[in-house]
């Protein structure tokens, strides 16, 4: 599922505009079987990561910022696939205001850049992807290629070669 994501769009409808980014970056979390999930042990913050598939899974890390996840396997089954960078197509004056820079290339890649730039916070944690206000929509190509790598800022599983990403989009956030 995860590089299913890649070339799809995360829409966000706010009052300030309609922000869209195209996925170009991606890290996929499987449950108990990956000692990296958050769902590897069961707790009450993980617990989204056992429902429907399509929904949101927003967390706070590192002490300041948030990431957005998509629960992605069926319901009673972990998994999830964090999104990591966003190329940004629609409303990105509002993305730039929202982060303070002027520098596109810095407004949505990376966890922390993509959920404050489209303005995701913790209310955003269990809502459905599948329809408005914050939802995935088809985009319009698939990209021609895409990429693996071990996943970034991890300890645990660190080998296994779950990062997904555009080979060359200027948004990924480590090329």
């Amino acid at each position: 599922m995860a590089r299913a994501l890649l070339g799809h769009l995360l829409v966000h409808e706010t009052p300030a505009g309609i922000l869209v980014g195209k996925i170009v970056e991606v890290e996929a979390y499987r449950g108990p079987r990956d000692p990296a999930s958050h769902a590897y042990h069961r707790t009450p913050r993980s617990q989204i990561m056992w429902g429907r598939p399509g929904t949101a899974y927003v967390y706070f890390t590192y002490g300041n910022h948030y990431c957005i996840n998509v629960v992605t396997e069926p319901e009673g089954a972990a998994g999830a696939v964090l999104l990591r960078a966003l190329e940004p197509l629609e409303g990105i004056e509002v993305m730039r205001r929202a982060r303070g820079i002027h520098d596109d290339l810095l407004l949505t890649s990376g966890p922390g850049r993509l959920t404050q730039a489209m303005a995701i916070g913790r209310n955003h944690n269990g809502v459905d992807l599948t329809r408005p206000p914050l939802y995935l929509a088809r985009g319009p190509t698939k990209p021609a290629a895409v990429a693996a790598s071990p996943r970034i800022g991890i300890r645990a599983a660190a080998d296994r070669m779950w990062r997904f990403y555009v080979p060359g989009n200027l948004y990924v956030s480590r090329r």
